[in-house]
């Protein structure tokens, strides 16, 4: 599957204005629901759904959810900051707890 085909069968983030990401109690990203960014915020609230924070387990999920945009990322780092965090939680990077923001 590609990755539009993908975020169909995610949840729905209608209620979202974003998505923050915290290491304790410092917001390490915020992830706003617009255009552009409005892929990962559904992304990373299905992962939230499931796991609970985004840890390992829930980052390699992300990276297949995240499909042919993954092997873009790998191939040019920094032009996925939302696929990167990703990548660096499955080397062995901090688990981050979500704090949703309603719209």
């Amino acid at each position: 599957m590609i990755f539009k085909d993908i975020l169909a069968t995610l949840p729905a983030i209608d209620h979202l204005a974003a998505l923050e990401l915290l290491d304790g109690d410092t917001i390490v990203a915020r992830i706003d629901n617009k255009p552009g960014q409005a892929g990962s915020v559904r992304v990373y609230h299905a992962l939230y759904q499931e796991f609970g924070s985004i840890n390992a387990t829930a980052a390699d999920k992300g990276l297949r959810l995240y499909a042919e945009h993954t092997a873009d990322a790998q191939a040019r780092p920094g032009a996925h900051p939302n696929i990167d965090r990703l990548l660096a939680l499955v080397e062995g990077g901090t688990p981050l707890a979500v704090r949703l923001v309603a719209a």
